[in-house]
């Protein structure tokens, strides 16, 4: 048997796996869209609707760029980011034990939208050293068939691989309950000895070893507990 043509399988590449990821990418792409345009109306909505007692306690809708945008909920900031690179998994993840990344070895790629958690002091005073934290995951290909990987009540809109493509109605509830968990979920201050002492230079560049708490109650659904 003769061996296949280097040319003719860099052919086959380009005809299915290239063109699956371009065409997943502008999935993505538009799924992002739409979801920045969900999260603007959510935060109109609230702006109606919220009453704080205190001018401060903000809400906004902040646009960054084409593959960023952020919403401040009070004391949070959450960070909307379209990674631009088309990814595969490991062999153990869950979403390669579906039945359906099986069917066509192009299934299995997949663009990803990242959901983060920061505090809106860290970015306001630019304290680079404070953690923001992974809310959510979601993940589209080429079919815009879509998986949502995140904790608790994140976890239960879809766990495992859609059916159909992403609607505006899931992408609502997706930012509704991003916004909610990031509210509730409370600072944490770290135990006093662990404060006692700074540096000089942790006290100039208002580090979070000055005492800056760290969230808690964020685990993604495929973690394990800590015990």
């Amino acid at each position: 048997m003769s061996q296949q043509d280097p040319l003719d399988y860099i052919q086959q590449l380009l005809e299915s796996k290239s063109t699956a990821k371009q065409i997943t990418y502008k999935n993505l792409l538009q799924a992002f869209q739409h979801l920045s345009a969900e999260s603007q109306r959510i935060v109109n909505e609230l702006k109606k609707k919220a009453k704080p007692g205190d001018e401060d306690v903000t809400v906004e809708f902040l646009p960054v760029h084409e593959h960023e945008f952020d919403v401040k909920l009070a004391g949070d900031l959450l960070v909307f980011v379209l990674h631009t690179n088309i990814v595969t998994f490991d062999e153990t993840h869950p979403v390669m034990q579906d039945p359906y990344v099986g069917q066509q070895d192009i299934n299995r790629y997949f663009g990803q939208i990242m959901i983060y958690n920061f505090m809106a002091d860290s970015v306001k005073f630019n304290r680079v050293n404070d953690p923001g934290y992974l809310l959510a995951r979601l993940l589209i290909n080429h079919e815009g068939r879509f998986v949502i990987e995140g904790g608790g009540r994140l976890a239960e809109i879809s766990n495992k691989i859609s059916t159909a493509p992403i609607s505006d109605q899931e992408l609502n509830v997706l930012v509704k309950l991003a916004m909610t968990i990031a509210i509730e979920n409370d600072l944490m201050a770290p135990p006093f000895p662990q404060v006692q002492f700074i540096t000089l230079m942790q006290k100039n560049e208002k580090t979070q070893e000055m005492g800056g708490g760290q969230k808690i109650g964020f685990k993604m659904s495929y973690q394990s507990t800590i015990g």
